[in-house]
């Protein structure tokens, strides 16, 4: 078996790489990387505590004393690291300064957990690091609470994956989950860690070694894809460009509001059915790379207004909707040009490439463009 003494020098070693990757990586200047930079900061803050807590652990043999000291070590500075890196993901999702509340709530939780720790062993002339029967129970109890505390910022962070999916959708004219993916793996790697962080702490042996792998790994793909991100500034801004666009419809729709008294009138979908018609009608929705924005342009309608009118459709946001007509598009062209390939389909439905209108078409059918011809 694996030294845990070889183990904690190789941690070390990574956790520190990936804390000086993300301290001397080029900032973003500008608007666009504002949210960007702030989160970088935040996940260089949580993960520059790894190499320090395992430097500790490696140098003074916490595991040589017992489970319980190592672990105690462990938690009081893994915790504010998950909180820390949970933080830098919200923060980027959400574009904007975090809430009061998500700071106090991990703030609360360490405190919580710092004063559990230290107080476990307060009489008997016992030190901190003794091993215990309340010295155990205390850091199950400190497991317990980082479980909660990792819950509540899952429940925010999968909160906002929903909006910002949503807005995608309602905002380009194809799927671009991509750009949230892997900030979903992070936060699912992160919550099952800290889900089975009281089952597992006081494991030994090759199951500690799993787990803290499985940490490792956690750890690096989380830091490895936020570094990435910010070398693709179309991710930063796809952010950018649908936050600011929900911002602008809900004043517009809210100044709307105040004058028409709904959210939209009787004669504003009737010129918004029309306008949509007279776009059908030219082929509008068969040009590729359009935005919702470029649409509404096309169209002389507010955007806003477009957004409110797709809600009245089967398809409730833009991209299903236009892909819905696409592929309408692509069953009439199929029939009537059996001899074109999936590329020219493809081109003469405004899908991006002949990959991605195989794939929607085969989702949305069931079968293949050729078996369908």
């Amino acid at each position: 078996m694996i030294p845990i003494e070889h183990i904690q020098f190789a941690a070390i070693t990574l956790t520190g790489a990936l804390t000086l990757m993300l301290v001397f990586v080029l900032p973003i200047r500008g608007e666009i990387g504002q949210a960007y930079n702030r989160s970088r900061w935040l996940m260089v803050a949580g993960t520059v505590l790894l190499p320090v807590q395992f430097l500790l652990q490696y140098t003074l043999h916490f595991r040589r004393m017992g489970v319980e000291p190592a672990v105690l070590v462990n938690l009081l500075f893994f915790i504010p690291s998950a909180w820390l890196i949970s933080l830098a993901i919200l923060n980027l999702l959400r574009q904007k300064a975090l809430r009061s509340l998500d700071w106090y709530v991990g703030l609360g939780s360490y405190v919580a957990v710092v004063i559990l720790l230290l107080g476990a062993n307060p009489t008997g002339g016992h030190d901190v690091l003794d091993v215990t029967p309340r010295l155990y129970y205390t850091e199950l109890a400190s497991a317990c609470i980082y479980a909660v505390m990792q819950f509540y910022y899952t429940d925010q962070l999968w909160r906002e994956f929903r909006r910002l999916r949503l807005a995608l959708d309602n905002y380009y004219d194809r799927e671009r989950h991509g750009v949230l993916r892997w900030m979903r793996n992070s936060c699912m790697l992160l919550s099952l860690s800290a889900v089975f962080a009281p089952m597992v702490i006081f494991w030994s042996g090759p199951l500690l070694i799993v787990y803290a792998l499985t940490i490792m790994l956690c750890i690096s793909y989380t830091v490895i894809s936020f570094y990435g991100y910010g070398l693709d500034r179309r991710h930063l801004q796809a952010l950018q460009e649908v936050e600011r666009s929900m911002q602008e419809d809900e004043q517009a729709e809210s100044l709307d509001r105040q004058d028409n008294g709904s959210d939209l009138s009787d004669r504003d979908r009737q010129h918004v059915g029309k306008a949509v018609e007279r776009w059908l009608a030219k082929g509008g929705h068969l040009h590729s790379g359009i935005t919702i924005q470029t649409a509404a342009d096309d169209m002389r309608i507010p955007r806003y207004q477009l957004k409110l009118w797709l809600k009245t459709t089967e398809q409730k946001l833009f991209n299903p909707w236009l892909t819905n007509l696409r592929i309408e598009e692509a069953k009439r062209q199929l029939k009537k040009h059996p001899e074109w390939s999936n590329d020219t389909i493809a081109e003469h439905c405004g899908f991006s490439s002949r990959n991605y209108f195989q794939t929607i078409f085969k989702k949305q059918t069931g079968v293949s463009p050729s078996e369908f011809s």
